[in-house]
């Protein structure tokens, strides 16, 4: 099997949609993926990752199944602690401020961190990795442990249209990573495509394995610059880039 998890376009924020820099890069995915063999696709009931899924379908002409627990890994209050309020975003925290906490690198251990203890985070989690698992096992996929039980194994590509926060969520479910070392250290570009394969080197046993993240090779082909959503300031002295 072959996942491919993408990340929504230039997003307008505000109107939970896309920029015109994002609807450009939307079309841009869709050349890419047209001739692409994709047997299933899942796509966030967020309107940034639907407007994005948009051109793939409709150039594919195929359907996807739209899925609340592929929207953005938010909607929890947690106190960061440079904030000290209640703040929404659980995987954006300064480096200086999660860092000295050695749980937060443990995948089994993470949400039990007392802020995101407080933000309900196990559960939250446990809700999308469920899920995923449930779609994974409709694939022929069965989670055991930390594995897999290829119960069908099978060549099938799946396509994920979905957000930054959540896809280091499901990634690290699926190669046993806490998500706080993937939120911070990794940065998936808008419609940036990871692909993820499974490996069964013993018959029946499967785990995943990504083989390419955040791919923009699309937006390179079509004179389209990478957006710098997700990003901050290279030098804290640049003023034109975010800082926070």
């Amino acid at each position: 099997m072959r996942i491919l998890l993408i990340r929504h376009g230039d997003p307008d924020y505000e109107n939970d949609s896309l920029t015109e820099k994002g609807f450009r890069e939307a079309d841009l995915l869709a050349a890419r993926l047209k001739n692409e063999r994709i047997d299933a696709a899942y796509v966030s009931t967020m309107g940034r990752a639907m407007a994005t899924a948009k051109p793939t379908l409709d150039i594919k002409g195929m359907n996807a199944e739209y899925c609340d627990w592929l929207r953005e890994f938010s909607g929890r209050f947690i106190e960061r602690p440079d904030k000290g309020v209640p703040y929404h975003i659980c995987w954006d925290w300064l480096p200086q401020d999660w860092m000295i906490h050695e749980q937060f690198y443990r995948y089994d251990e993470w949400y039990d961190q007392p802020i995101m203890a407080a933000g309900g985070m196990k559960e939250y989690a446990a809700e999308v990795t469920g899920a995923l698992d449930k779609m994974l096992a409709d694939h022929g996929y069965v989670r055991y442990g930390h594995m897999y039980k290829a119960v069908r194994p099978n060549d099938d590509t799946i396509a994920l249209f979905s957000h930054f926060g959540a896809g280091c969520v499901m990634i690290g479910h699926l190669i046993g990573v806490s998500p706080m070392p993937l939120w911070h250290g990794f940065c998936a570009a808008p419609t940036s495509v990871t692909t993820i394969y499974t490996e069964e080197r013993r018959e029946g046993i499967a785990s995943f394995r990504v083989a390419c993240y955040g791919d923009t090779i699309h937006l390179h082909d079509g004179g389209e610059p990478v957006s710098f959503s997700a990003r901050f300031c290279e030098m804290y002295t640049n003023e034109e880039q975010r800082h926070d």
